[in-house]
């Protein structure tokens, strides 16, 4: 296996801007532009996320990529990107609710659980600031996605009719109960799931959660495990 390396879940800054720009248009089709994307890093209702990891030859990351055929399809496939930024997430916060507006990782890279740990974050995030939903748009044909959201709990709850540029409808999407102390208990459930499967895949994730015991005695005791205090 080839060792994938670090990986960082961080927020980002503006001179990352240029590479968030790059893997949206090979993961997103060219989403937003690049102003577009400094206006949600100045926005105080804005939640950005991105996966960094130390740069790899194009030659492993095909390599890494071909040992995996079920990706993790968020969008076309694309040739793979020496680039350290890897994974996007964005969402915003609008009432009580966490509408999330971006979730793409590197075509080179899907199917290794990184969707799932950034999505994971970004909920997190959302329930720090006192969000009590979650929801998104996602295309109908983008089965694999689905499974993503369905496994993190989201329903489908509505249809929007030609909501895409090409014309295709769009799944309304949604979930409940980020405050709730069910929601702690799926997170600790889910965690070391997607950590091992990172770590199947050679990254070296740096999380301050690793100890099951750990979260499993502050979500008994009522601890938010967010709290690294």
């Amino acid at each position: 296996m080839i060792s994938a390396g670090k990986l960082c879940c961080h927020f980002p800054n503006e001179e990352d801007l240029p590479a968030i720009v790059s893997l949206d248009q090979r993961c997103l089709g060219g989403l937003w532009s690049e102003s577009g994307y400094r206006r949600e890093l100045e926005s105080p209702n804005s939640l950005f996320r991105i996966l960094s990891t130390p740069a790899v030859s194009s030659q492993a990351a095909k390599a890494s990529r071909a040992k995996d055929s079920t990706t993790l399809d968020l969008a076309a496939e694309a040739e793979p990107s020496t680039a350290s930024i890897i994974g996007i997430g964005c969402l915003w916060a609008i009432l009580d609710e966490a509408h999330i507006t971006v979730l793409g990782i590197d075509p080179a890279y899907q199917g290794q659980g990184l969707g799932q740990w950034l999505l994971l974050h970004l909920l997190l995030d959302a329930r720090r600031q006192n969000l009590q939903h979650a929801t998104l748009e996602v295309r109908p044909s983008n089965t694999r996605a689905h499974k993503l959201y369905y496994r993190f709990g989201f329903q489908q709850v509505g249809r929007r009719k030609r909501y895409y540029s090409d014309g295709e409808d769009a799944l309304l999407l949604w979930r409940s109960g980020l405050q709730n102390r069910e929601f702690l208990q799926e997170i600790a459930h889910w965690r070391p799931y997607i950590l091992t499967r990172l770590r199947q895949h050679g990254w070296q994730v740096d999380d301050h959660w690793d100890d099951e015991k750990w979260v499993e005695n502050r979500i008994l005791k009522g601890v938010n495990i967010f709290d690294k205090n």
